[in-house]
Order: structure tokens, then C-alpha cells, then sequence
């Protein structure tokens, strides 16, 4: 580097311009040279050709059908087709909000939702834990095998097996009747209708849950636990300075997910139940939809109303990642 003299005598070094300095602060000299697009095409063939099928059913699947929403605005009519149906502006949402069965649907949806919420969400990482602490690799596979499989079970078979486990004719009632103690038939109570629902969930859906938490607890680096062992620390203790720490960041991805798919309560599983309980308590989102919009020809009043619930589901899923943020979590993603 080029220096100056100065009165004193002493060499200091030359002043660099302002622009250069600039210049060299943007330069970033591990960043790979930028490359023409045929040569990175030519780079990342492989890639792209695995990924092309997945890209075009994400195409055909999930962006194609968003052209559908134009029927919430329309009268629509399949025979003549979305362009020549008749245009009618916000009338199918102005009729969905004035509807006192739509707000009956919603608040079943969230009521439902948040039971699941503090009920079923913290269970995939109660389990999580619980099988992070069996010390034999054996059984810790075999429980989480068997915890995993109702998973891969259709909800008629699972909806089949409560039936015969508490069902009207099912092994409780049996067990009360030969103890001439009153029988309760819990699959057609709907005062208890949310409550067995997400029973039902948590059964079939725990063991799939706590896949993500056991990836994320088998990123903690061990010598932490040897550590923390050596200077006394106890199984509670390490469980609250390092495991849950550990794990702080996917609890709150996971939590931001389930918040954005909090008006999903599911579909099947209600539309099954219905007929038992009435649709005063087993009606939701996607139940109105369907019993309203598309079994009765009205499409426009039910896309309406699938628009209502996606609006409010990307809301909710932009504050929680923000609050995720100021949490000083990643989150889904980071802006």
C-alpha cells in the first residue's frame, strides 16, 4: 500500500477514496462469479429435471384451481362456463356473512381448533422428549412404530374403532350395562362432539407429529449433555437448558404452521360424524362449503366462502411469523 510522509516525519498509510471503499464493502470475495443462465442451466440439469414433476403437480393442483375463485364473484352456471356466467359482484359474500349458519360454522371451526391447539399440539413433543430419553434404541423404535401406525389408518377405520370402543354398543356401555350403571353413547353426545374429535386426532395424528421433533433433538450436539452431567446437572435440569432450548426454534415453526392451518380442522373426519351429532355441532368451514355451496350447485357461495378462510389463514400466518420474530426465532421465514 502506497504511504504518505507527514510533518512529524512518520509514514502513514495513503487515504483510499471514499468509492473504493464503498466498492470493496459490496464486494463479497467468497461469493461465487456470476454465471450466464445457460451455463447454470447446463450446471443444474439434473436437478431440474428430478424436480420437474413436482413442479408441474404443484402447477396443475395447487395454482390452477386458484383461477376457480373467480366464481365467488359470479353467478356461476357449469353449463355455460366462468366466462359467460353472470358477474355479480361482492353479493356472495355479503349473502355468507349475513348467513347465521356460516358464523354457527365458524365458530365450530374455532373452537375446535383451539381445543386441538392446547390439547394436541403439545403431545408430538411430550412424546418427542419421552422417546429422546429411552436409553435402548430397540424399544425406542418399537414405541415409535406403534405410535406412528394409526397415521397410515383411513379416518372411517379409526371413526369404526371408537365406535366399538365407546360407542352405543361399544366395550364401555357394555362394561356399565353389566354393572347397572347408565349408559352414555359418546359418538352421538354433541355437547362432547369437539372433545372426541380431537381424542380422534390425537390417536390417529401423535405419532406422525413427533417425527419433526425427534430430527430436531437429534441436532444437539451430546457433549452439551456430557457437560452439563459432569458439573451435576441433573435429567430436569439438562431437559430445561438444553433440550428445550434445542428444540425452541422448531416448536415455534411448527406452532406458526399449525396457527396458519388453524380454520383446517379437517374434513373427512366431520363430514363421517355428521349425521350422528347434527350439524349444529359438526359444522364447519369445509363442511358449509360443501353442504352449501357445492351440494347445492350454489359454487359461488361456496368459493366465497373457501376465500373468507384462506384471507384469514395467510393473516394469521403472517402475524405469527412476525411475533415469531420478535421472539428472535426464524420462524417460517425471514424477511
Amino acid at each position: 500500500m502506497a504511504a504518505t510522509v507527514t510533518t512529524e516525519g512518520t509514514q502513514s498509510p495513503a487515504r483510499v477514496p471514499r468509492r473504493l471503499i464503498r466498492r470493496g464493502r459490496r464486494a463479497r470475495p467468497d461469493r461465487e462469479p456470476k454465471l450466464n443462465w445457460r451455463i447454470r442451466l447446463r450446471r443444474d440439469k439434473s436437478l431440474i429435471i428430478m424436480t420437474l414433476p413436482a413442479v408441474v403437480l404443484l402447477l396443475v393442483f395447487s395454482y390452477l384451481p386458484i383461477l376457480g375463485n373467480i366464481t365467488a364473484f359470479q353467478y356461476y352456471d357449469p353449463l355455460v362456463g366462468i366466462w359467460n356466467s353472470t358477474w355479480i359482484g361482492l353479493q356472495n359474500f355479503q349473502q355468507l356473512f349475513n348467513d347465521p349458519l356460516f358464523w354457527e360454522a365458524m365458530n365450530n371451526t374455532l373452537a375446535i381448533s383451539a381445543i386441538q391447539l392446547v390439547l394436541f399440539f403439545p403431545i408430538p413433543i411430550m412424546l418427542a422428549l419421552l422417546l429422546n430419553s429411552v436409553l435402548s434404541q430397540r424399544l425406542r423404535s418399537v414405541i415409535q412404530s406403534v405410535a406412528l401406525l394409526p397415521h397410515f389408518f383411513s379416518w372411517v377405520l379409526v371413526i369404526t374403532l371408537f365406535q366399538q370402543m365407546i360407542g352405543g354398543a361399544g366395550l364401555l356401555n357394555q362394561f356399565l350395562r353389566n354393572h347397572d350403571i347408565g349408559v352414555w353413547n359418546i359418538m352421538t353426545d354433541p355437547t362432547t362432539f369437539k372433545l372426541l374429535v380431537t381424542s380422534q386426532v390425537i390417536w390417529k395424528d401423535a405419532g406422525w407429529g413427533i417425527i419433526v421433533f425427534l430430527a430436531a433433538l437429534s441436532a444437539i450436539d451430546q457433549n452439551l449433555y456430557e457437560a452439563a452431567a459432569v458439573d451435576g446437572a441433573g435429567r430436569w435440569r439438562r431437559m430445561w437448558h438444553i433440550t428445550l432450548p434445542g428444540i425452541k426454534g422448531t416448536i415455534v415453526l411448527m406452532l406458526v404452521l399449525r396457527l396458519g392451518n388453524i380454520l383446517n380442522v379437517g374434513f373427512e373426519q366431520l363430514l363421517i360424524q355428521r349425521q350422528a351429532v347434527g350439524h349444529d355441532a359438526a359444522d364447519v368451514l369445509d363442511t358449509f362449503s360443501y353442504y352449501y355451496g357445492i351440494a347445492t350447485n350454489n359454487y359461488g357461495y361456496g368459493a366465497a366462502a373457501g376465500i373468507f378462510k384462506s384471507v384469514i389463514s395467510l393473516v394469521l400466518v403472517y402475524g405469527a411469523n412476525k411475533l415469531a420474530h420478535l421472539f428472535g426465532e426464524d420462524g417460517l421465514y425471514r424477511s
